[in-house]
């Protein structure tokens, strides 16, 4: 397992930030993710487990271990009921395993092709795009104990997945430390158009393919988000949130222009359109700022830093919050200033 302190961390998230972490474990080998969950360094001290680093906003120094997997194989493991079940370690990058898939003819991932981040991630994060979310494809994911070492696999219903959120966001948070995970995709290519901007993209195309399907939505990606290598961002920073029907109609009267979606519990609002329409898309604020292009997106103007980016995200939640009475969550995780 190699180990450094006071490691640089500005290449190691896409916000651009120039942060330090005083302590940096890259784990490459399986026995690097036992060692490390048996590491009392991590009972004494705080500890963050980092993927691509896209949906993460650090304080200027880090004090505590980032534990930072970079394994990588990707392996076709069995088939059950017209599936094959493909095993990827956490460190492969998400992008690269959904082209690897498409190249072998293993199918359903396509609608989350160009997601930013690593296959480990995936399952903690419920990551999602365009009509489709990582639960529709996880079988399982395969963990050690942070505390005992011991290794076990947990099932996709025992992840309890939800929008963006899983048990490893919530009462397994700090317990497991993912090294792979394993897909259930399909023999047979069914493309999901479910999603209205990605089956106007595909309109016209005579022979629809995996190849081309993942092409349209990482071309409509593309149009919407900032390139990380150009323009420092988190990708989404906010969730959309979901309100209940009588609130929704209540906002709906005010708002008919609103953008909506009906969804388990209620209607899931656009989180861009309520930062757009309370001013915010385009705006600045010191060295962090809106994304023009798409108001969901928060960006490094140059030089941010993590209080820069809370802050701004603060100050657009509670204006989204007096103007709709509807509260915003950050998609983005912003590890706290604290000892910063």
């Amino acid at each position: 397992m190699k180990t450094f302190t006071d490691f640089p961390m500005k290449q190691y998230n896409t916000f651009g930030i120039d942060a330090i972490a005083e302590r940096l474990c890259m784990l490459e080998e399986r026995d690097d993710f036992r060692l490390a969950a048996l590491s009392e360094e991590l009972g004494n001290s705080p500890f963050f487990i980092l993927g691509g680093g896209s949906n993460v906003v650090f304080p200027e120094r880090y004090r505590g271990t980032v534990l930072h997997p970079v394994n990588k194989g990707i392996e076709l493991v069995g088939q059950r009921d017209g599936s094959y079940i493909v095993e990827a370690a956490a460190g492969e990058v998400w992008a690269d395993f959904v082209d690897h898939c498409i190249a072998h003819g293993w199918y359903g991932v396509e609608n989350l092709a160009g997601i930013p981040g690593c296959v480990g991630a995936a399952p903690v994060q419920n990551v999602g795009a365009y009509g489709m979310e990582a639960k529709d494809v996880i079988d399982a994911v395969h963990c050690f104990e942070i505390g005992t070492g011991n290794d076990c696999w947990i099932s996709n219903d025992d992840c309890r997945y939800a929008y963006r959120w899983s048990r490893f966001k919530g009462e397994w948070q700090g317990r497991y430390l993912i090294d792979r995970v394993r897909f259930c995709l399909n023999e047979v290519f069914a493309p999901d158009l479910s999603y209205k901007a990605l089956s106007s993209a595909v309109e016209g195309i005579r022979e629809l393919d995996a190849r081309r399907l993942a092409d349209a939505v990482v071309s409509i990606r593309d149009s919407k988000l900032p390139n990380p290598k150009e323009i420092g961002s988190a990708g989404s920073f906010f969730k959309n949130p979901v309100v209940g029907g009588d609130k929704f109609q209540r906002l709906k009267e005010r708002h008919p222009e609103m953008v909506a979606y009906p969804v388990e519990g209620g209607y899931k609002l656009a989180a861009g359109w309520l930062i757009e329409q309370s001013g915010w898309k385009g705006r600045t604020i010191g060295r962090v700022g809106v994304y023009e292009k798409q108001a969901l997106v928060l960006v490094n103007r140059g030089g941010a830093t993590g209080r820069d980016v809370k802050s701004l995200a603060e100050m657009i939640i509670n204006d989204v919050e007096q103007r709709f009475g509807v509260h915003l969550e950050p998609e983005a995780i912003i590890i706290e200033c604290l000892n910063a």
